[in-house]
């Protein structure tokens, strides 16, 4: 077992990263737990579910199933008061533990619930897909959306453990698998340039789920979010990189309808259209914006955006989270391994999406 902590003010954790530790839930959980809430989906139960009932079993506390509606259309309000009324109706007291079962959907809305239930019980991360495992189960971000803008509705909420286990992995659809490469080569091309070109030089074995191969990219992810959400927990300065290719990406989701594109492929094309504003606003190397695009092309990843028309790509990302004022801020890229975050003059903006999106 490969173990990084992240520390932050909202309370520091450790992630567990393991084959087969879906047996191993159990050290997770406090002893002075009351109960357990295990919270997954109708995809994860018929795959995972009694593995992880018989491992919460071992902690002899009372345990509560909730079986939720897969997918990223199911992650609204309607469905984090479907929650609330289960919490409310067995009981559920201040002391219990909530268990996400599942992709970033589940881990998200579960976060969400536990932030809010009571004013904050604990709760614990299991993520089941890759981009859960390298993203969103780390960090303590919880949200919901809304029809107008994607994780709008939420809190900064840190869970008490992530339980990577590598081995569910093989069950994912190669989708997903592309899906959540997009957030691992991320961290290379805002972070680490080393870890950009090792990712190039190991895509294939990546695709593949080569294990040592994918458990060092899942390593890797995790110790670079954890020390940017260690510098920056509410996302105030620093963490904002970590929303390379997000600003684009959100705008194609919204647009779409949540789930048309997987969260991760909108992020690769996103993150193409970020390189090629990069290049228009700060010069990165052209060379570079075609090391990424062939990159996110080699991980199975969508390379050209959605025709959305120009006022309507403006308006969705007019509703992200970076802007002020009405003012779009972008992360960009001066070089491969390095990102910063601004306005850009709208030609420039103009001149990216006239490259990146189908005509």
């Amino acid at each position: 077992m490969s173990i990084v902590n992240v520390n932050v003010a909202g309370g520091s954790y450790p992630i567990h990263i393991a084959p087969n530790i879906l047996q191993q839930l159990a050290t997770s959980v406090p002893e002075n737990a009351s109960s357990i809430v295990l919270i997954t989906n109708s995809t994860v139960m018929p795959l995972y579910g009694d593995v992880a009932k018989k491992s919460l079993a071992v902690c002899a506390k009372p345990l509560h199933v909730l079986e939720l509606h897969d997918g990223e259309a199911f992650k609204t309000q309607e469905t984090l008061n479907t929650i609330y009324t289960f919490l409310l109706s067995k009981k559920v007291d201040r002391k219990a533990i909530i268990v996400a079962l599942g992709g970033g959907v589940i881990g998200d809305i579960s976060g969400y619930a536990a932030a809010t239930y009571m004013r904050g019980v604990r709760f614990i991360q299991v993520p089941t897909t890759l981009l859960a495992q390298v993203d969103s189960s780390v960090g303590g971000k919880t949200a919901v959306n809304h029809p107008l803008g994607k994780n709008m509705i939420g809190a900064f909420y840190q869970p008490i453990a992530v339980d990577i286990d590598v081995n569910v992995l093989k069950t994912l659809p190669p989708r997903e698998i592309s899906a959540g490469l997009a957030e691992v080569i991320k961290y290379g091309m805002i972070l680490d340039a080393d870890f950009f070109t090792w990712c190039e030089e190991n895509v294939e074995k990546l695709k593949a789920l080569d294990a040592e191969a994918i458990s060092y990219a899942i390593h890797r992810s995790c110790e670079l979010k954890a020390y940017v959400v260690g510098e920056d927990e509410k996302e105030t300065g620093l963490r904002a990189i970590l929303n390379l290719g997000h600003t684009f990406g959100h705008a194609i989701e919204t647009a779409l309808g949540y789930g048309e594109w997987l969260h991760g492929e909108a992020v690769g094309c996103g993150m193409v259209q970020a390189a090629e504003l990069s290049a228009q606003t700060l010069g990165l190397p052209r060379e570079d914006v075609e090391r990424i695009r062939n990159l996110v092309k080699a991980i199975g990843c969508p390379t050209q955006a959605p025709n959305l028309g120009t006022n309507k790509w403006i308006e969705l990302m007019q509703i992200d989270k970076k802007a002020e004022g009405g003012k779009i801020k972008f992360v960009l890229l001066p070089k491969i391994g390095e990102a910063i975050v601004r306005t850009v003059p709208s030609e420039d903006l103009g001149i990216a999406l006239s490259k990146t999106v189908k005509a």
